[in-house]
């Protein structure tokens, strides 16, 4: 802990060294200096081969991050990846100027809330920052169709089934009232006969997914695609 004498008042100097955003714990820093390297990734894949506007944009965190067969699995479609994996939806809301409007899409499919929820965040708190996301996207593309993929099943956060569960319902809920918002539900094919989520469908970890887990989102979000 660093300590000053003459304590009545820091020097500014001090308080901007103390209040910099590299000095700051990481769950306190902005979103663009969280995910600095992975922003820096993708400039430089935009500068060597810019996508084309218009497109169909993959955001979220590693479960779209490590969709290394989306262009396959979409074959014939302008879709890009821009996940980040351990992103929340406060991150998406916050990275919209870097993430979604240098690629002006005419669609996005988000896959946020699963590290929010497993990180102690309440359901209203992932709905609030879903607006938010809606809300930013809207102001610069108001003709962009927004389709939200529901919070997996995840062995490992199958503790949180019933929050889970609650977050889905509110997000749906929520999309029902405007026509440009989608819910896809990935939940009930990747739960086995008795409610439980299929192994098969995870690696070891068990919340990332194997090809027969991508093989389910594939076919879940092939219809909402446009």
């Amino acid at each position: 802990m660093v300590r000053f004498a003459h304590s009545r008042w820091l020097p500014a100097l001090a308080v901007a060294l103390l209040l910099s955003p590299s000095s700051l714990p990481a769950a306190d820093q902005p979103a663009a200096v969280r995910w600095e390297k992975d922003l820096a990734k993708f400039a430089t894949a935009d500068r060597e081969n810019l996508p084309t506007q218009g497109g169909i944009l993959f955001l979220g965190s590693s479960s779209i991050r490590k969709w290394d067969t989306l262009a396959e699995d979409f074959a014939g479609l302008p879709v890009l990846n821009r996940g980040f994996g351990g992103s929340q939806m406060s991150d998406a809301a916050d990275l919209v100027e870097q993430l979604v409007f240098p690629y002006a899409p005419r669609q996005i499919v988000l896959y946020e809330g699963d590290n929010d929820l497993n990180n102690g965040k309440s359901h209203e708190r992932v709905l609030s920052d879903f607006r938010t996301f809606v809300d930013r996207v809207r102001e610069r593309l108001p003709g962009c169709r927004i389709s939200i993929i529901a919070i997996k099943p995840s062995p490992k956060r199958w503790h949180l089934k019933e929050t889970i569960y609650y977050t889905n319902r509110l997000l749906s809920e929520w999309a029902m009232v405007d026509p440009k918002l989608d819910f896809i539900d990935v939940v009930r094919p990747m739960l086995d006969e008795n409610g439980e989520p299929r192994p098969e469908l995870f690696v070891e970890d068990g919340v990332h997914m194997t090809p027969a887990g991508y093989a389910i989102w594939t076919q879940a979000v092939r219809p909402f695609l446009h």
